[in-house]
């Protein structure tokens, strides 16, 4: 077997990553009854799904054997989604996932014995200003469609379209708010919610996603902001098939429009259209993005790309950058590329029902930040109990929407959902979601764009509401603004008994924070990058059985505190519980104690089917500390457990961001020959924009055995690549092929744009040949049907391939009752009866070559009944593989 490995000069920096169970944020989240079944064919997998697959955001996933196998490609029936295996060597324990829940599996049921679900917590303090009162400006609404646009990578044009709502009267120019839908359905006619492809076929009609936020944008119109929101289903039916799920695709389409707005508010007015005409002039140094699921990757990598240009190659916009953007409000978002830009301030939002992204990831666009740049730019983390993903938008809302639509949060009748179903205590309505997200989208615009400071503690972790959003429950941390790190837990820093520090992405439960193999663990601060384990991301683990007892964090270096009001802690405490308490203190470098208060803490409702370990943020005062070399907190309630993800001190207000074009860092990709004999090495081509100094995490993925490695590249001004170098071992073994991924993650002073590239190796050998002796089986009633399998030579990935039956040429047809019942239920997913022929089943015949093996078989036990029959025959053809195999016949006497 061929290996991809990390050259052995590097091998003493490598961290490597042990082999072992994902974990699996939340539990599977699917509609009853949803099944599919597997087969492999000429190195590609196939699960074909008995229902469709709804068509989201998060990115559909094959795994087996605990590791993520890549993402399929999701045929025109959403039903059949298949992947090139490329040389990988376990398929065991397959499964299909998307956002952490399972595709292949029912939702699971209420577990007995669980913890009672908590209510719904008290509403908070409503803050002084409520940015979702509607402001005093009329509207004018209207749309402009121009010419597709080509960006690289995607076959079809991507369409120009968008719907504008602006203030009538306002005067001179307004700042400009851009909304990006995400990923959903992207044609329909009538009730039929269509094909996913591009452009629509005839008799279907294009989905008006970019229609969803027409609340939102009324609000801020009437505030004076000129808002457009944008379409983008030509990237949303094509992004599957570009390695970062399109992100830089969207952002291409964002600037691409940025650009025509910064002409029709100067030289091109009289080109504009009628509806930009009839609006306000925008102020292009004052834009704000809004981005909906993959639509938040996508215009947080056009905040990224506007400050720090990418590489021609592979952008859709090569114009000059005349606009500034000033924050980003993200719902829902995916983060792939968990690389978010630092220095642009942020405020994200977690559905606390989101049963599409429902690992929600989006929390990275806070936690990623964490040391990256000077950290003056606010990033805010808003948890919105009882909110799904799709009802933000009310195009994908049923009731509301032109095309069918439906709730992401798929329930069960057999056990229902007592936090997410429909009409819970805890569950939004569509119009209350709606009403909340229009009004934090105000909220973000009001600090980002207007500054107004007094709409801050509703993004920054103060505690408090805004009326307009109630009854919607909206809990917020933040990192950045003024705040000054204390601690950030990490094996460097020591803790006492009552603590430990844990993996946030382990394989392990005695290292992992939570229990890898429990569904019910979900962490939004826990999202996985695809590296099992990932070294680098850490939290503190603090368990207790008696109250009383401090426990003690001592982080490697003291950690000065001057200016900071108030000691604040991000800490997650078990979904459903109720009163946590800790008396916190701290010891400076003189050892003197400081006890600072106590803080109370309540769980997030929250169930099998939900991610509820969320941080809420709590302070107390720091009492003059000025320096502070120890933590110490002091369990109040007679047992408990809580994570401690970092603390800070904090003070008020809002500084200047200082929006800050970091040294850009790009991952490429090149192809190499296997060769028959001996190890080559090669250098992953990584580069650096401009010089610069800093750090940032590589990590190396050989996507045959799921084998990690990775470093942190030091990185000084006179670098302009970072060495990666990689090892190809050649041999003489058909295999269909292998890949070594290279992934970056920014740790200090730059910023990544492509963050996956690596290694594609072209495989030169032979395909190996596939016989079948004898292709004809004849047995009695009772006996079992068998045909033996040689393969020419063996090889180096597995070969499967699958048989289904047909109608016989002659005679009758074997039917379901005629095999074994636990057979036809394994093999078809069906059950035998009614009895029928096998031809019309699902029923498969799986052929198998493991790596390195040359003989296989397949099996169909049959049944003897006490019926006089004649013979009966089975037939079946291998269908969608490159190999050439002979039709088998069986016959039943």
């Amino acid at each position: 077997m061929r290996r991809v490995l990390v050259s052995a000069a590097l091998a003493a920096a490598l961290v490597t990553g042990a082999a072992g169970h994902a974990w699996a944020a939340p539990p599977p989240q699917q509609p009853p009854g949803e099944s599919g079944r597997w087969s492999v064919a000429g190195g590609t997998l196939t699960w074909r799904s008995e229902r469709p697959v709804p068509i989201g955001d998060a990115a559909v996933e094959f795994w087996a054997g605990g590791k993520p196998l890549g993402r399929p490609h999701i045929g025109a029936d959403s039903r059949t989604l298949t992947l090139d295996l490329s040389g990988a060597d376990n398929l065991d324990d397959l499964s299909v996932r998307a956002g952490g829940r399972r595709l292949d599996q029912d939702p699971p049921a209420a577990r007995r014995g669980a913890a009672a679900v908590a209510g719904v917590p008290a509403q908070q303090p409503a803050n002084a200003v409520d940015p979702g009162v509607k402001g005093r400006y009329r509207t004018v609404t209207g749309e402009y469609a121009l010419n597709d646009v080509k960006l690289p990578e995607f076959p079809a044009g991507i369409e120009m379209r968008a719907v504008v709502v602006a203030p009538k009267g306002a005067p001179g120019k307004r700042p400009l708010a851009l909304f990006l839908h995400g990923r959903h359905s992207v044609c329909f006619a009538g009730q039929d919610d269509g094909p996913f492809e591009w452009p629509c076929p005839a008799g279907y009609a294009p989905i008006p996603s970019y229609r969803g936020y027409l609340q939102a944008q009324q609000l801020l119109a009437s505030q004076g902001y000129v808002t457009v929101s944008i379409s983008a289903n030509g990237i949303s039916a094509q992004d599957n098939a570009v390695e970062d799920a399109g992100a830089q695709a969207r952002s291409s389409l964002v600037r691409r429009h940025l650009a025509l707005w910064a002409g029709w508010s100067g030289a091109d007015r009289t080109r504009a259209p009628a509806i930009v005409r009839a609006a306000p002039r925008a102020d292009l140094s004052r834009v704000f993005l809004m981005g909906h699921s993959r639509g938040g990757e996508g215009v947080s990598r056009a905040a990224l790309d506007s400050l720090t240009p990418p590489a021609a190659a592979t952008d859709g916009y090569r114009g000059k950058v005349r606009w500034t953007i000033r924050g980003l409000l993200l719902i829902g978002p995916t983060i792939f590329g968990q690389n978010p830009v630092p220095d642009v301030p942020s405020a994200t939002i977690l559905p606390g029902c989101d049963g599409d992204v429902s690992d929600l990831q989006g929390q990275i666009f806070v936690d990623g930040t964490r040391g990256v740049s000077k950290g003056r730019a606010l990033h805010s983390s808003l948890y919105v109990i009882g909110a799904n993903h799709n009802y933000f938008n009310s195009e994908w809302t049923p009731g509301q929407a032109a095309a069918p639509a439906w709730d992401d949060f798929w329930s069960d009748e057999e056990s229902p959902d007592p936090v997410c179903d429909p009409g819970t205590a805890t569950r939004l309505t569509a119009a209350q979601e709606q009403t909340a997200g229009a009004t934090y989208i105000a909220a973000a615009a009001r600090l980002f764009v207007g500054g107004d400071d007094r709409v801050r503690p509703l993004l920054d972790g103060s505690g408090v509401r805004a009326r307009s959003a109630d009854p919607a429950r909206v809990l917020s941390h933040a990192l950045g603004g003024r705040r000054t790190p204390v601690l950030a837990p990490d094996p460097t820093v020591a803790v006492s008994a009552g603590a430990r520090i844990c993996e946030q992405i382990g394989v392990d439960a005695a290292t992992s924070c939570l229990d890898p193999e429990n569904f019910t663990s979900g962490s939004p601060h826990f999202a996985s990058f695809g590296i099992y384990p990932e070294p680098g991301r850490y939290a503190a683990d603090v368990t207790w059985s008696a109250p009383g007892r401090p426990v003690t964090f001592t982080p490697a270096r003291a950690a000065g505190v001057t200016g900071s009001r108030n000691l604040e802690l991000r800490l997650a405490v078990p979904p459903n519980s109720t009163g946590t308490r800790f008396g916190v203190a701290v010891v400076g470098p003189d050892g003197r104690r400081t006890a600072l208060g106590d803080v109370r803490l309540d769980g997030l409702p929250g169930t099998e089917r939900t991610t509820s370990w969320w941080a809420q943020e709590v302070r107390v005062p720091l009492k003059g500390v000025r320096t502070v070399a120890k933590l110490e907190l002091t369990p109040r309630t007679a047992t408990g457990r809580a994570l401690l993800i970092d603390a800070w001190g904090w003070t008020a207000g809002t500084p200047d961001p200082a929006l800050t074009s970091l040294p850009r860092i790009d991952v490429g990709t090149i192809q190499v020959p296997e060769g028959d004999t001996g190890t080559k090495s090669y250098e992953v081509p990584v580069r650096v924009s401009r010089p610069g100094t800093g750090r940032v995490r590589v990590f190396l993925l050989d996507t045959s055995t799921y084998a990690s490695t990775s470093f942190v590249a030091t990185v000084r001004p006179g670098d302009r690549v970072i060495k990666v170098p990689a090892e190809v071992t050649g041999d003489t073994l058909w295999g269909e092929g292998e890949r070594a991924l290279v992934l970056a993650k920014a740790e200090k002073g730059f910023v990544v744009g492509d963050y996956v590239g690596g290694l594609d190796v072209r495989d030169d050998d032979p395909r190996p040949v596939i016989t079948v002796q004898p292709a004809t089986s004849r047995v009695a009633e009772g006996e079992t049907l068998r045909w033996e399998f040689a393969l020419s030579a063996p090889a180096e990935s597995y070969i499967w391939a699958a048989a289904y039956p047909r109608v016989p040429a002659s005679g009758a047809e074997l039917s379901s009752t005629d095999v074994d019942a636990d057979w036809f239920r394994s093999y078809s997913g069906e059950y035998p009866e009614p009895s029928r022929p096998l031809s019309q089943t699902q029923a498969t015949l799986y052929l198998d070559f493991p790596p390195g093996e040359t003989a296989s078989e397949i099996t169909v036990p049959t049944v003897a009944d006490d019926v006089t029959e004649p013979e009966e025959r089975i037939e079946a053809s291998f269908q969608d593989t490159d190999f050439a195999i002979d039709p088998l016949i069986g016959i039943v006497h």
